[in-house]
């Protein structure tokens, strides 16, 4: 895996002759720290005026999130619209506002609502996360014995619905979440690509194993980049510490892809 330093020149060189590049870009871990609080995760100082910037010229910028959707604008508070496909791909936020959400099958809806039903009993509140399209448990902030009871407590009933119901339960940084296959930010990103020229740059950005089926597809196609203090297995071609690499990279892509003469 590359450094922040060793961005392949054909890909920067292809990036300023790109007439309208996609840059997509996840949001915990990746534009804002962790926080013990995800409803004040705040993103890094510097990324909101970088990517102003980057919206001023040429790029579509999309932002790939597992959260809700909604929850984004709030955080980032650009001026100009931009896509947001949360959810891991279950939503799409248009520019206009309008959200999509994709229909479940309604035995993934009920055994993710069984799931929560049970779970709320015994889990505090502010540690399950209800999404449209699957069911997270948090622990970050927890002192590791504590994270891993509550782990253990949901992981074995949570399997069990899983399979029932024909859902997965997938890890990610900081917990574990209940949701419906096929559903996640790999099949999302492809999706948002399908139609790319060949003439336009494409890259995305990311921190965690949610970001690995989006790293995927990006091989062949875009430039990959893992997001994490300290590099680690990954599909990603790229890594960049965070924040001065990363913001460091977008300053790279605004100052390339500003509007043509």
């Amino acid at each position: 895996m590359k450094p922040a330093r060793d961005v392949p020149r054909d890909f920067l060189d292809r990036l300023e002759r790109s007439p309208k590049p996609i840059l997509c870009l996840d949001y915990d871990g990746t534009l804002a720290p962790f926080t013990k609080d995800r409803n004040s995760a705040h993103p890094w100082e510097g990324v909101p005026e970088t990517l102003t910037r980057i919206q001023a010229g040429v790029t579509e910028m999309v932002v790939v999130t597992g959260r809700d959707a909604a929850d984004i604008p709030r955080f980032l508070k650009l001026d100009r619209p931009f896509e947001i496909i949360g959810c891991h791909g279950a939503q799409v936020m248009q520019k206009d506002g309008k959200i999509i959400t994709t229909e479940l099958p309604a035995c993934a809806e009920e055994g993710l609502e069984r799931a929560f039903s049970r779970a709320v009993k015994n889990v505090p509140a502010e540690r399950l996360e209800r999404k449209s399209a699957g069911l997270a448990l948090h622990w970050r902030g927890m002192n590791p014995e504590e994270a891993e009871r509550l782990k253990q407590s949901i992981a074995v009933e949570w399997a069990i619905i899983a399979e029932e119901s024909g859902l997965e339960v997938r890890p990610f940084d900081g917990g574990l979440e209940l949701r419906v296959p096929g559903i996640d930010k790999g099949a999302a990103v492809a999706r948002r690509l399908k139609n790319l020229s060949t003439d336009n740059a494409a890259a995305y950005l990311g921190d965690d194993e949610t970001d690995e089926d989006a790293f995927r597809v990006m091989k062949g196609k875009g430039l990959s980049v893992l997001v994490r203090p300290e590099p680690g297995p990954t599909l990603a071609s790229v890594w960049l510490r965070p924040p001065e690499e990363l913001l460091g990279f977008l300053a790279v892509w605004a100052r390339l892809t500003q509007q043509k003469e």
